[in-house]
């Protein structure tokens, strides 16, 4: 049996993931801070797959912590989900985001060195594309300058793998994630923003149990089909699920290159109050949301060409957007309880 170290692993995508990766036979040990997440999540992913995970609550920023981690634990693989993630903090405390995101990957990537560990896959995201050219985008598409120091968190972690790979002849796979949505099937694991949320979903919801008084929808007078940016909504489970299928092709030598990249989203676009509709008709509730002024830094589309995925990983998201709003519903639900 494989040992998978997922580092963040209770965290939104981090614990679906250690549920797939649970699932799929593989022995799972857990980093998380618990700086944007519960402890309680550890025994909700063991209420769901009766194995409970190893756990280590470590800040990965700490390199002697890192280092005894590793003196102590052999592992045959590595998913790197810790990171800051929140776009607009990440424009006030551009400091923490860099000092964050780059230095705990800089910690583990010295101790994969140094404790002879070879494979890693990279929490990575399309905002490393900033506002393509072309629609749809795909993995040959250049990358622009991102609008945020978290999007340059991901970009410079992508260039920092792609150096460490090629200087101490590691395996490496970056997974550029759309915008992941939904909830475990079970309603026991979902999203759980800390204070007020950044993304679309956890605002919808937390709208709609009455959290929030209305949704602001960012600004109706983009160049699209009903005015409002377009985003592609990619569900956790099938999220979860690249990532098995991305660390079989590591832990069986399958990869044909010691550094990939493949997007992870749908392959269409849902404007934002499309995903609103689709919230509503999936759950038979109405949604107070207001029209605002456009956010600085948004842009008007992204969506995946996620066919290099598919030939390669063997992956295919099969989840409907009404299923993911209506896991997201249930979570958030559940919650309130």
């Amino acid at each position: 049996m494989s040992k998978i170290l997922v580092t963040g692993g209770l965290g939104y995508i981090g614990s679906h993931t250690v549920v797939a990766l649970q699932n799929a036979g593989y022995e799972v040990v857990i980093i998380d801070d618990l700086s944007n997440t519960d402890i309680d999540f550890l025994d909700r992913i063991t209420s769901i797959t009766n194995i409970k995970p190893t756990y280590f609550e470590i800040d990965l920023k700490n390199q002697e912590k890192v280092n005894d981690f590793f003196q102590q634990n052999n592992v045959d693989g590595i998913i790197h989900f810790a990171a800051y993630k929140a776009v607009g903090e990440s424009v006030e405390k551009p400091l923490m985001y860099y000092r964050n995101n780059l230095v705990g990957l800089l910690n583990v990537l010295d101790a994969m060195k140094d404790f002879d560990t070879d494979n890693i896959i990279f929490s990575s995201s399309c905002t490393v594309y900033g506002q393509a050219d072309k629609m749809p985008i795909d993995e040959k598409t250049p990358l622009k300058k991102p609008e945020s120091p978290y999007g340059k968190t991901k970009q410079m972690g992508e260039e920092i793998l792609e150096d460490f790979s090629s200087a101490f002849d590691k395996n490496v796979i970056c997974l550029r994630y759309f915008n992941p949505v939904g909830a475990h099937q079970t309603a026991k694991i979902g999203e759980l923003p800390k204070g007020v949320p950044n993304n679309l979903i956890p605002y919808v919801t937390q709208t709609a149990a009455g959290i929030r008084e209305t949704l602001s929808v960012w600004g109706d007078d983009y160049p699209t089909r009903d005015g409002t940016a377009i985003r592609d909504y990619i569900d956790v489970n099938d999220l979860a699920d690249a990532h098995v299928k991305a660390i079989n092709r590591l832990v069986e030598k399958k990869n044909k290159s010691k550094l990939e990249f493949f997007n992870l989203g749908t392959g269409t676009g849902s404007t934002v109050l499309e995903v609103v509709n689709a919230f509503e008709n999936a759950n038979d509730l109405k949604l107070n949301y207001q029209i605002k002024e456009r956010r600085a830094g948004d842009i008007i589309e992204a969506y995946a060409d996620n066919s290099f995925a598919e030939n390669e990983l063997g992956w295919q998201p099969k989840t409907t957007l009404a299923e993911s709003m209506r896991t997201a519903w249930e979570w958030q639900k559940g919650l309130e309880k």
